[in-house]
């Protein structure tokens, strides 16, 4: 507690009416509260946080703020701050500063590193192979939209689009299931 803080708080307790606590209230008693006010102030103080926002105004103005716009403004992005720390971490699809591994973190050395590489890349391709064969059977049955009705859809119309939609779903996750896996497999060392 700093010499300030006490003289301002006896100060103001001196000029209170004398049904006021502070008045009656021991030195002691009243640089504790002091105390209490200050570290109490200090502890928010070091946990302040902002987000510093980038905006564009309807005549194409790029402006900067930590509060909400005016309407019609759209936010660019925004980068939320730490109190007195300087890192920075990405809010709105800007990239974060990358963080180093801990000194204790485990390695693995560039041998091992290739065998499970190797794995990976065998597990992909197998699954790769795997889903190339259900695109083929799934295709065939489709029939590019124009499978032969079953005996119970010949009935019921509703039936045989519901069997389509279905056929033409299968067709397309197995699609984004094998384009998934080739991005995957380039990613491979």
């Amino acid at each position: 507690m700093t010499a300030t803080t006490t003289t301002f708080a006896t100060e103001w307790c001196a000029g209170a009416p004398s049904s006021c606590r502070c008045a009656r209230a021991s030195g002691a008693t009243l640089r504790l509260t002091v105390a209490i006010v200050a570290i109490s102030a200090s502890a928010f103080a070091l946990d302040a946080r902002a987000d510093i926002c980038k905006y564009v105004d309807a005549e194409g103005s790029i402006h900067y703020s930590n509060v909400a716009p005016e309407k019609g403004w759209k936010r660019l992005s925004c980068t939320a701050t730490s109190g007195g720390d300087s890192s920075r971490r990405a809010v709105n699809g800007a990239t974060a500063r990358a963080t180093p591994s801990p000194a204790g973190f485990p390695r693995v050395d560039a041998e091992t590193q290739k065998g499970r590489d190797d794995v990976r890349r065998k597990v992909l391709t197998e699954e790769l192979t795997a889903e190339e064969k259900l695109l083929a059977e799934s295709r065939t049955a489709y029939a590019d939209g124009a499978p032969a009705p079953l005996p119970e859809e010949r009935a019921d119309a509703e039936k045989y689009r519901q069997r389509i939609a279905k056929l033409r779903q299968a067709v397309m996750l197995h699609e984004k299931n094998i384009a998934a896996l080739k991005k995957e497999l380039a990613l491979v060392k």
